[in-house]
């Protein structure tokens, strides 16, 4: 492909991007959009992208770059890209600026085919019927805009084909999967016999491969990748990583069968190592009934707890409510179906830990809160805001929620999860950074 052979935009490609963005964005408030169209530039299959603007009711559009089926490189036009604030296009030739920006020559420069591919809905996908060699390529079947991506894929590795026709665009891209479609044709009939679970719920793939290849069920794999990944990442299990360094899969296992989570493991041996049992011995480490042990020890670390900290408690309250008070406005009350509250005291966690019948009051988030690694949130319908619902455990260092749980440790519905992470989350994060410009000023 060459840039001096880039033809001007068809009519009908112009209406079709123009028909795609009114339905797309209907309120036309003025950003740049982007959207893609396919054509042939010196015999080579290109994807054209095509930037959209509206002003004073004004709609617009202009080629930005041009990205080919087999080259190494890609064309752009008065377009830049920063991290920060993504692809920025320039104006001036269709006369919306007085002046063109540093980056605007009128000429096609050029960069490796990986950069300068910004999201971009396709409108002309069926130009590719015209390539008799795509014919089974299912490219109807693909829904993503890196059409050129997959094509590519599909060139090396016409299992795409099956992949898709299975309805499993979420695995098309993975490499070590397409491969041992390629090569194992017991492979392709099992992800047949399993597309619906697939399909359902994105799995790693190491799951999928670790699942056929151990003859286990998705699910049990899957949840003991998940908690591999959470034991690896998260510095607060250093003590599970330590007590299992030498069999970690059978500590993966027996959490697996008892269904409970490592955060769970993790209270119940925080819990143990302070009551001074010993963790050596298996049936402190694999309880045979987990949860009622770990209810036990529980308790058993509560009262020590209570008893040891007695000459304390003064401080303790002191200490806590210091907290609070600095993190309350991370507190969201607006109007919502739900609101946020901070723990103001330990006797808050005690009791939201006895009505949701979960750990909050009888470990250590007390102490957690102090030294200010963790804070603990109360979700609660707003219609009554003084009975515990759900219980969020939020980092104020990485900006996170650390757990959500309701009763019993299960896990809140939709619409909670939504208002936590979508409404509040955002709000508290804002807040911490109002609290640290405050203290950096």
């Amino acid at each position: 492909m060459k840039p001096e052979n880039i033809k001007p935009m068809p009519k009908y490609i112009i209406e079709r991007i123009k028909k795609a963005d009114l339905k797309d964005f209907p309120e036309q408030d003025g950003h740049v959009r982007f959207y893609a169209y396919l054509t042939k530039n010196c015999g080579e299959l290109v994807k054209m992208t095509v930037a959209v603007k509206t002003r004073y009711k004004e709609w617009y559009c202009k080629q930005v770059a041009m990205h080919g089926v087999h080259s190494e490189r890609c064309y752009l036009k008065d377009m830049i890209f920063y991290y920060i604030g993504g692809y920025i296009v320039g104006w001036f030739e269709q006369g919306l600026t007085k002046q063109p920006k540093w980056y605007e020559d009128a000429e096609w420069g050029w960069n490796d085919d990986k950069y300068f591919n910004p999201y971009a809905p396709v409108v002309n996908k069926e130009f590719l019927a015209k390539y008799p060699k795509y014919k089974y390529a299912a490219w109807n079947l693909y829904s993503e805009t890196d059409i050129l991506q997959y094509l590519r894929l599909y060139e090396q590795y016409p299992q795409t084909e099956y992949i898709l026709k299975l309805g499993l665009e979420n695995y098309v891209k993975s490499k070590m999967i397409l491969e041992k479609a390629a090569e194992d044709k017991h492979f392709r009939k099992w992800l047949g016999k399993n597309r619906e679970e697939l399909k359902a719920k994105n799995h790693y793939i190491i799951t999928i491969m670790q699942s056929y290849k151990k003859n286990k069920p998705l699910a049990e794999i899957q949840a003991f990748e998940a908690t591999k990944k959470e034991l690896r990442y998260n510095g607060n299990y250093k003590n599970i990583k330590e007590l299992f360094k030498d069999n970690l899969e059978r500590f993966f296992s027996y959490i697996g069968k008892q269904q409970t989570n490592i955060g769970s493991y993790a209270d119940y041996l925080n819990a143990c190592n302070y009551i001074g049992l010993d963790m050596a011995a298996d049936k402190n480490r694999f309880p045979h009934d987990f949860k009622r042990w770990h209810d036990i020890r529980i308790d058993e670390y509560h009262t020590a707890k209570a008893i040891n900290d007695e000459a304390e408690r003064k401080v303790l309250y002191e200490q806590f409510a210091h907290i609070a008070d600095k993190y309350l406005p991370l507190q969201y009350e607006k109007q919502n179906a739900f609101v946020a509250v901070i723990a103001r005291s330990p006797a808050d966690l005690i009791r939201e830990g006895e009505v949701l019948h979960h750990c909050v009051g009888r470990m250590n988030y007390d102490q957690r809160m102090i030294r200010e690694e963790s804070l603990i949130f109360f979700i609660r319908n707003a219609g009554n805001p003084d009975v515990p619902f759900v219980t969020v455990e939020y980092s104020p260092k990485n900006k996170k929620v650390l757990q959500c749980y309701g009763d019993g440790d299960t896990k809140p519905d939709d619409i909670v999860l939504t208002y936590v992470n979508k409404v509040w989350l955002p709000y508290a994060n804002r807040q911490i950074k109002k609290l640290q410009l405050a203290v950096a000023a």
